[in-house]
């Protein structure tokens, strides 16, 4: 049997799963979204999260659509994110764009809708200065509708989040941001636990990632006997250290992967528990570096960082 993975309770009353399967990735072949999601239903993940811009929710739906088919898993069993991207803020088009993304995800509805990024551009990628909080009435007719059951934000900073909350009609569940062992966000983090928004990291492995090389000599994770020593108390990779840390703090963590076996060592972080002198000891190899710095819209007017 897989491991049950815990459920954090969002604040209008919907479970999340604490561990997702992320579905980000830099360079694909046809069908590999497919085999990863099929697979990680497979070995226990009932938390799958796309994107509109990561052009893979046609796939990512094929795997859930056949895993439901076989009988491994109902709709209600899975919990389902997409996001809106930055091309798409003006309050007109938000519903049609998740109707669309419904459509390629073959699905009636997602768990979770969230903006992408606070920022707007055009089809050219220039700054439009749309403000979120018109995007998030968008939102919010997108959650009347019944087109998705929450909705919530991604890459918010402090004082973005305060501003929406100070307008919104129906409060984000959550905010996805990058939190890691090398990018704590501790700050961020107890700021939107304080206000009961759900903090999500995705790149929870940071500088772990084999896919950011140029990175390796900040990498103090892989480097540092002391995580090394960590892992080898508990019988555990320096993955699921790290992702244990995160869970710990009471963050919902979406790993991204495409092996079955990286899949199921994820799955294993429930069966023991860093002490307090631990947690405190991940927290030092905090770097406030950025995995995801979307240097891209650095100058645009919502630029979150």
């Amino acid at each position: 049997m897989p491991p049950k993975v815990p459920n954090v309770r969002l604040n209008n009353g919907v479970q999340m799963p604490i561990l997702g399967l992320g579905t980000y990735a830099r360079k694909w072949e046809t069908g590999d979204f497919r085999k990863a999601v099929e697979c990680g239903i497979d070995v226990g993940y009932h938390h799958i999260d796309t994107a509109s811009m990561y052009k893979n929710e046609e796939e990512v739906g094929e795997g859930i659509i056949n895993k439901i088919k076989e009988g491994i898993v109902t709709r209600n069993d899975l919990f389902v994110t997409t996001k809106l991207w930055n091309n798409r803020h003006a309050e007109k088009d938000i519903v049609l764009t998740l109707k669309e993304s419904l459509a390629k995800l073959k699905l009636d509805y997602v768990d979770l809708y969230l903006v992408h990024w606070p920022v707007s551009i055009n089809d050219e990628g220039e700054d439009q200065a749309i403000d979120y909080i018109e995007t998030w009435r968008g939102m919010e007719q997108a959650l009347q509708l019944g087109l998705t059951k929450s909705i919530g934000v991604s890459n918010f900073n402090e004082e973005q989040l305060e501003r929406l909350l100070a307008t919104a009609k129906v409060k984000p569940v959550v905010n996805q941001i990058e939190i890691n062992p090398s990018l704590t966000q501790q700050k961020l983090v107890d700021y939107c636990k304080s206000v009961d928004v759900q903090p999500v990291a995705y790149t929870p492995l940071g500088l772990l990632s084999d896919a950011r090389p140029e990175f390796a000599h900040l990498d103090k994770i892989n480097t540092d006997p002391r995580f090394g020593a960590l892992a080898e108390k508990y019988g555990k990779t320096k993955a699921q250290i790290a992702l244990r840390y995160l869970v710990q703090r009471g963050i919902v963590v979406i790993p991204k992967s495409f092996t079955k076996s990286r899949m199921e060592e994820n799955l294993k972080i429930f069966d023991f528990e860093l002490s307090a002198a631990e947690m405190a000891l991940v927290d030092s190899f905090n770097l406030n570096h950025r995995c995801v710095p979307a240097t891209a819209f650095a100058k645009h007017k919502y630029y979150p960082f």
